[in-house]
């Protein structure tokens, strides 16, 4: 009954309006940036993202360097979304999902440049309980549209009912160890929640730098081992290619296990799926990005183009390839979620296949728990100020969001996607409340910064930025 319940609500929110916004918001802003974001100056874009992996330290203010926070970011971004996620698009999408997600992604690179723009131009300082830089959707209601009271309630929504999505990440952490160890998922659970713990409870400065090396490095082993299965598959990846480009616009008759979908199931679940891999629309790169350490926002807006091309592009592309070509969500009907893409390492590379699958959901999983609970924490931060009462806050509350990620191991699948892609979809028409009302600045910053900023410091100079983050704004007091 409430499974039924929060499907019928999960299918009401991402029905064609929200497919039709989401992509129609894509183009618009990919249009105003000049395709800045989707394909041209990816030179550019290349060089301050992936070519600064190793810069520890980076001009202007913030808290952590600009890589740093991305990766914070990317362990929201590169998880279970793209093993688990991209798995359930197809078992109800069909492979037609697969191309509706690289459309979510190519144009949702603009909607998360936007969200990095915003995240940095109204951020705060928190010096006396935490000396750190931080921004959320809370703090960009308040600073940029004057909403107080909404921004409260706004974050007292985040930071209680953000931690019950996790339990997407543990009900797939569970099911791959049980699939390739037999581990009794209680002790999977236990084990997860422990070590998140440990992590969160070192705040920001710890997160960023156990997330700049565990992330890159699994998910560089993970591409490796889909293109592995590539590589085995060669002949046949034209053919699936073809396939997926086909089933986005023809519907999908039922073949073996595969109950068929239509075109509507393929766009639906590709982009639902997509955006909760990537995040672009979501707001959650407002809150990752604020703590950079950046001469300019829109310098830091490269990673939009960055995190979005390695998450849906590369990540998410590998996993859809892996299923598609060992016909795993054919052959094997009652096998869904992060499960599924085990099997399909599993048919590939035998028992060996199914444990690097394990240990590489359980640590997407585990960057994505801390990730995810970085985010709620800016609520909590919100919602008690720069007080003492916020650090005692902030050490309850590390309690209170592993509970859910610890109890709901065993709950079903599909409930929890539902759950999911509500709180997502809520998320989604906020975050595009705000990119609407503060278009004008998102678009002033990216002006000065490409035809003022940046061509002066190419001439040698060095340029004030424009006024951007920690400056009085609308609604907050000098």
């Amino acid at each position: 009954m409430i499974l039924n319940g929060l499907m019928a609500v999960s299918d009401a929110l991402w029905g064609t309006p929200m497919i039709v916004v989401l992509v129609s918001m894509g183009l618009y802003l990919s249009i105003r940036f000049h395709f800045y974001y989707n394909f041209r100056h990816i030179g550019f874009h290349f060089r301050n993202t992936f070519g600064k992996m190793f810069q520890r330290h980076g001009s202007g203010q913030g808290s952590v360097s600009g890589f740093a926070a991305a990766c914070t970011a990317m362990a929201n971004t590169i998880g279970v979304g793209n093993i688990g996620g991209v798995a359930t698009a197809i078992v109800s999408g069909g492979p037609g999902a697969v191309f509706w997600m690289w459309v979510s992604g190519c144009l949702g690179m603009s909607t998360k440049a936007c969200e990095i723009i915003l995240g940095q131009r109204f951020r705060v300082k928190y010096s006396e309980s935490m000396d750190e830089y931080m921004c959320d959707r809370s703090f960009v209601m308040r600073n940029a549209l004057g909403w107080r009271k909404g921004a409260f309630l706004l974050a007292i929504a985040c930071f209680t009912l953000g931690p019950w999505t996790c339990s997407v990440q543990t009900e797939s952490v569970v099911g791959a160890l049980r699939e390739a160890f037999g581990i009794d998922p209680l002790w999977s659970a236990a084990f997860l929640g422990l070590t998140c713990f440990v992590t969160i409870f070192g705040g920001l400065r710890r997160i960023s730098a156990v997330m700049e090396r565990v992330v890159p490095l699994m998910a560089l082993l993970y591409i490796l081992g889909g293109l592995a299965i590539l590589v085995q598959h060669l002949p046949q990846v034209p053919e699936t290619l073809e396939l997926i480009v086909r089933s986005a616009f023809t519907p999908m008759a039922g073949v073996g296990g595969f109950a068929g979908a239509t075109v509507k199931d393929a766009m639906r679940y590709g982009i639902a799926r997509g955006l909760y891999s990537n995040d672009a629309g979501t707001g959650y790169g407002i809150i990752a990005h604020a703590t950079a350490r950046t001469d300019h926002p829109v310098r830091q807006a490269s990673w939009g183009w960055g995190e979005v091309f390695l998450d849906t592009i590369v990540v998410c592309s590998v996993t859809a390839l892996s299923l598609l070509l060992t016909n795993s969500y054919i052959d094997y009907p009652g096998v869904d979620s992060a499960s599924l893409t085990t099997v399909a390492f599993r048919i590939s590379f035998g028992d060996w296949g199914a444990w690097f699958m394990a240990i590489a959901i359980t640590v997407f999983a585990w960057t994505t728990i801390i990730g995810m609970y970085y985010s709620c924490e800016k609520s909590v931060n919100y919602a008690f100020g720069d007080t003492r009462r916020n650090r005692r806050a902030t050490k309850v509350y590390m309690i209170y969001y592993m509970i859910p990620c610890v109890v709901l191991y065993n709950a079903k699948a599909d409930a929890l996607w539902a759950m999911t892609d509500i709180l997502s979809a809520i998320y989604v028409m906020i975050t595009i409340l705000f990119i609407v009302t503060q278009r004008k600045e998102i678009f002033r910053l990216f002006n000065d910064f490409w035809f003022r900023f940046l061509p002066a410091q190419e001439r040698g100079e060095n340029p004030p930025v424009v006024a951007y983050g920690t400056v009085p704004v609308k609604g907050e007091r000098k």
